[in-house]
């Protein structure tokens, strides 16, 4: 896996005056179908300002935006690869133009085992090196180039997954401790992501105290790498009041998800589009939602 640290003490970015002077925008990445589409959908009904949706490929994206439009909404479409730096600085460029920074940011994008089997049966070790390219790897980079656009009492939202949490559960009692480490740093986050794939590729995962979940450990280090922004946030940008947060919105049913939830959240299951700018976060993507509600 190849990926490129930064500076422990790079700073996330500080607002300028033309920050202030624009309309408010919030972007969805991974947004032409599943969860993504249906936060784009709501935010269009609720934000007070510009809705991006993004998605790799320009015509299934330009196909979401002309769905969403049938239903008298306007989002705007830009292309953004997660996988590919210059696709996301392009995008990063477009919103310092049109908006001179950025409000809300919604990091959805992301591969499952199921999306990697519904092509082709990918060996193990290379479903981990995929996956963590694009989920860890890939939402790392989107951080890097947009949080120093995002305004004062901006929000942002990693999308993570409970299957994070189940495969932390199975991971060694040393891994555990380096995850849960409230001083742990980005270089140590991405060296130990580097050493599952590593240890995958080996054959040595299970031995070194992993989980069996490849998707579970890249949600492991989304969750992770949002507490350690979270930490940074608070430190160098205190008084801008941002709140960055990664959430485990739950079975959804999705293309990605499998056909049923689990047996413990079938009872619980509430309709995944009831927009929640209430008081109280509900399951599914009404926890997204939540989180992106400006104070």
């Amino acid at each position: 896996m190849h990926t490129t640290l930064h500076s422990p003490h790079q700073r996330l970015g500080h607002t300028t005056p033309a920050m202030s002077s624009h309309t408010r925008v919030a972007l969805v990445t991974g947004s032409n179908k599943g969860i993504g589409l249906a936060i784009v959908r709501e935010l269009c009904r609720q934000f007070s300002g510009d809705v991006v949706l993004t998605a790799r490929d320009v015509v299934r994206g330009q196909a979401a935006v002309k769905q969403l439009e049938a239903e008298g909404l306007s989002p705007r479409f830009h292309q953004l690869d997660i996988n590919d730096l210059q696709s996301i600085r392009v995008l990063r460029d477009f919103l310092c133009k049109e908006y001179g920074g950025l409000d809300v940011l919604v990091n959805n994008a992301a591969i499952t085992p199921r999306t990697l089997r519904a092509a082709n049966p990918t060996p193990f070790h290379t479903q981990a090196e995929m996956m963590m390219k694009t989920n860890f790897v890939g939402t790392r980079d989107v951080c890097t180039e947009l949080l120093p656009l995002i305004r004062p009492k901006g929000r942002v939202v990693n999308v993570s997954s409970t299957e994070g949490v189940r495969a932390l559960n199975e991971c060694s009692p040393e891994l555990q401790q380096k995850f849960k480490s409230e001083t742990i740093t980005e270089e140590e986050l991405v060296g130990l992501m580097n050493k599952f794939v590593e240890d995958t590729k080996n054959g040595v995962h299970r031995k070194e105290g992993w989980s069996d979940s490849t998707y579970g450990v890249t949600k492991i280090g989304v969750s992770v790498l949002s507490r350690i922004y979270a930490r940074k946030l608070s430190e160098q940008r205190a008084g801008d009041k941002i709140l960055l947060n990664a959430c485990c919105p739950g079975w959804v049913r999705t293309d990605m998800g499998d056909p049923k939830p689990p047996r413990a959240q079938r009872k619980e299951q509430r309709p995944p589009c009831t927009w929640p700018f209430c008081p109280q976060m509900q399951r599914g993507l009404t926890v997204s939602l939540f989180l992106t509600k400006k104070l």
